[in-house]
């Protein structure tokens, strides 16, 4: 794994523990939906997906959505998407 593969994770992570704060996602299991896992319902989703489009500055097709359902498709999804992931996401 490179850092900016380490990097989009934490990012993805990060973002995730805004939507569910009481979720454990450190312990996620990486193939599994994170509506399985963290009971997150379809608004939480679109949270996360809108935020991730922003903290990391790309576009997601809606049509793309359920490829974002887990931290495994989010990585497969985003790696090549992405030209570099800066710092903290901006404070709301």
């Amino acid at each position: 794994m490179t850092a900016t593969d380490d990097r989009l994770r934490s990012v993805i992570l990060d973002t995730l523990k805004a939507v569910a704060p009481d979720g454990d996602v450190e312990n996620l299991d990486p193939g599994r939906s994170f509506h399985d896992q963290l009971d997150i319902d379809s608004v939480d989703f679109l949270n996360f997906a809108m935020a991730l489009e922003r903290r990391l500055g790309v576009r997601v097709a809606e049509v793309d959505y359920p490829r974002l359902s887990s931290l495994d498709g989010c990585l497969a999804y985003l790696t090549p998407r992405i030209t570099a992931i800066d710092g903290p996401p901006p404070a709301n």
